[in-house]
């Protein structure tokens, strides 16, 4: 009987978590797709809030990148007036472990006039930060071999 009850609780105490874990997921996928809205629609004013201030990028064959590098490259894109960029975001995977999430995506950049495609898996890592919102604090990304 007391066997029951103890598993009775564990499962009782799962299904209360899993709304909240769903709902992290549901909030790292709003705030990814949130930015690729930013990104085409030209808003610099918007693009950096995705990354922590201790944000660090590892992208295959570029050094690494610091929050204020991440940005001045995202913002001079948005404002470059030879090319236009438009991104498309594929989420494969958002695993969240208490206030940290891992998100397996991929992501299909378009530049034109150029016309060229670029598509790039990557790994972000996510920390909700002390104002609730889940900002990148870390990610690894690579070109795809076309």
């Amino acid at each position: 009987m007391a066997r029951r009850l103890r598993a009775l609780a564990l499962l009782a105490a799962m299904a209360f978590a899993t709304p909240a874990v769903a709902g992290d997921a549901d909030d790292i996928r709003a705030r990814l797709e949130q930015w690729t809205d930013d990104f085409n629609a030209g808003r610099s004013d918007a693009v950096c809030d995705l990354f922590s201030g201790e944000a660090v990028s590892n992208y295959r064959g570029q050094p690494e990148r610091t929050y204020d590098e991440i940005c001045g490259l995202l913002r001079d894109s948005i404002a470059d007036p030879a090319n236009d960029f438009h991104c498309e975001l594929e989420i494969r995977e958002i695993i969240v472990e208490g206030d940290l999430a891992v998100v397996r995506l991929t992501w299909t950049l378009f530049i034109s006039p150029l016309n060229v495609t670029s598509i790039e898996p990557g790994m972000d890592v996510f920390r909700r930060e002390a104002d609730g919102k889940w900002r990148i604090i870390r990610y690894l990304a690579y070109e795809e071999e076309q």
